[in-house]
């Protein structure tokens, strides 16, 4: 990441289950998830294979439950400046789910949806003790970073023009997959992170759906299923000779990994 606004700089897991969720992924995707602490209202943390912070875990309480949050993953965008962020976002045509508040030691942030319902945060991060910026997307494979940001979007061309409004994205030439739509690319300085496509028929809403990178897709589908989760689409190969595989971890949420055969 070298331009904070656009670019995809955290990545958090809602759950129902915390251990569970840890002995999970720390079996499939090599991450070492670490239990928060008072001091951090017991918000944990994600460590990639090398070291580096990629996310975070929040633990779904009964009442977040009875008011219809699930296990899900979600991705912050970073932005300049929060307020002014939800003000675009909501003038666009999107809707603030959580207002912006700051977090202690990490910064400003907002839970907003785009116009079709699909949730995504904004945040304004404090800069670290002696600078630095996030790597917790990774454009060439990086074990247990993020390697693909993708969204199935209710109205693609409209989620097009309103993310890449808000953030600056430029749109490569997009991929035709005939009468599923197109799967448009998208760059962030001048680097692809993700793309938009239409939702399939079969997905109960609109979401954004992250790709973590893994070193063998085999071994993970491997892990996945001796482990409590469901493979639901998967190892297959995708254009550029990486491999994907998506499922549903014990705790309900879906996720999505790439790498290598």
């Amino acid at each position: 990441m070298t331009t904070l606004q656009g670019s995809w700089i955290w990545y958090e897991l809602m759950t129902s289950d915390l251990a569970g969720a840890k002995a999970f992924y720390e079996a499939v995707v090599g991450w070492s998830m670490v239990p928060g602490g008072p001091e951090t209202n017991d918000y944990g943390f994600i460590t990639a294979a090398d070291a580096a912070m990629i996310g975070g875990t929040l633990a779904l309480t009964a009442e977040m439950i009875d008011h219809g949050a699930r296990a899900c993953w979600l991705g912050y965008v970073g932005v300049d400046d929060v307020d002014a962020s939800l003000a675009a976002i909501t003038a666009a045509g999107g809707s603030v789910l959580m207002p912006a508040r700051d977090v202690p030691m990490a910064g400003r942030i907002a839970l907003a949806a785009d116009p079709g319902g699909a949730p995504f945060y904004v945040m304004t991060p404090t800069p670290p003790r002696g600078g630095g910026t996030s790597t917790a997307f990774a454009s060439e494979i990086n074990g247990g970073h993020c390697g693909w940001n993708e969204l199935l979007a209710a109205d693609a061309p409209r989620e097009v023009a309103f993310y890449s409004g808000l953030f600056g994205w430029t749109l490569p030439e997009p991929m035709d997959m005939g009468p599923m739509g197109k799967y448009q690319f998208i760059a962030h300085d001048g680097v692809q992170v993700g793309a938009i496509m239409p939702v399939m028929p079969q997905t109960p809403a609109p979401f954004w759906n992250h790709y973590f990178w893994v070193p063998s897709i085999a071994a993970a589908k491997a892990a996945i299923e001796s482990t409590g989760g469901q493979v639901i689409n998967g190892p297959m190969q995708v254009p550029g000779d990486d491999w994907i595989v998506q499922g549903i971890d014990p705790q309900g949420a879906f996720f999505s990994l790439v790498g290598g055969e």
